[in-house]
């Protein structure tokens, strides 16, 4: 993240506890993507309840899964392992009756790259008083463009 001049690579590199207590909350388990010889490529946090603010009431009545805290390895990157990671997850909310995949983020570079390329649509920008939020969705969808098998933190699903 330094060496691309995203934003938040400062905050992002010092808070490894706090995405580790994150992936154990059984609420929003840390889901990791490996490759086959166990290398760890990329992890991000499915919920069914939003983290972000803005969200209006309505929007958090849908039946939704909301994709936080995607982190990927650079060394990957020629593999896209995000866009695979959001796929799983529109692949995931669709087998389990949701109709929405979520998310926010707070940087305009990761706002472009989901939008453009991941295919999520801007929602609303929240200006609060130390931040921006953008908020991104995307109805869920069975796909078999890619493998959606996923496994929890710590558990072997298939």
């Amino acid at each position: 993240m330094r060496e691309r001049k995203l934003e938040d690579w400062e905050g992002w590199s010092s808070s490894a506890g706090l995405m580790a207590a994150r992936a154990a909350r059984p609420r929003s388990p840390a889901w990791v993507l490996e490759h086959d010889g166990g290398a760890v490529v990329g992890c991000t946090i499915v919920s069914d309840r939003p983290l972000d603010e803005g969200w209006t009431d309505p929007e958090r009545d849908e039946a939704a899964l909301y994709l936080n805290t995607t982190v990927t390895d650079p060394a990957w990157r020629r593999h896209r392992p995000g866009a695979l990671l959001a796929a799983w997850t529109l692949h995931r909310a669709a087998t389990r009756g949701k109709s929405w995949v979520r998310r926010g983020c707070a940087n305009d570079g990761l706002l472009r790259y989901y939008r453009d390329v991941q295919g999520f649509t801007l929602v609303r920008t929240v200006r609060g008083e130390h931040a921006v939020t953008h908020l991104l969705a995307r109805q869920a969808k069975e796909s078999d463009e890619s493998d959606p098998r996923g496994r929890e933190a710590g558990s072997r699903e298939s």
